[in-house]
């Protein structure tokens, strides 16, 4: 049983190509054909991966960068505490009567609404 598509003359190149193999008329492939599917597969892993990573960094920045004192916020160990100063690169974090702690920017991992 073949299938019409590969049994025409368009269908076995097509076939050639994807298998990588070196044309019939025995010239090796060019340089693009052969770096084609590495670029192809790099494309994918940008759109799939990279960007959309890359974006929700940029946003979890813009919101640190917008934390004010009296936010209450999470860290990424799951305590809940209401900022009470912003330091350079720390936040002091009251999280019960009279306990403070502080804790890096980046370890904020969401705004309590």
């Amino acid at each position: 049983m073949s299938i019409p598509l590969l049994s025409s003359d368009f269908g076995s190149k097509l076939l050639t190509l994807l298998a990588m193999a070196p044309p019939p008329d025995g010239e090796p492939p060019s340089a693009l054909s052969a770096l084609l599917p590495f670029v192809l597969i790099f494309a994918a892993m940008w759109f799939l991966l990279i960007a959309p990573q890359r974006k929700k960094q940029k946003q979890h920045d813009k919101m640190v960068q917008s934390l004010q004192p009296g936010t209450d916020v999470v860290t990424l160990g799951g305590i809940y505490g209401t900022i009470t100063s912003v330091k350079d690169d720390r936040f002091v974090l009251k999280i019960a009567d009279n306990v403070k702690v502080e804790v890096t920017k980046a370890s904020i991992a969401d705004q309590v609404k």
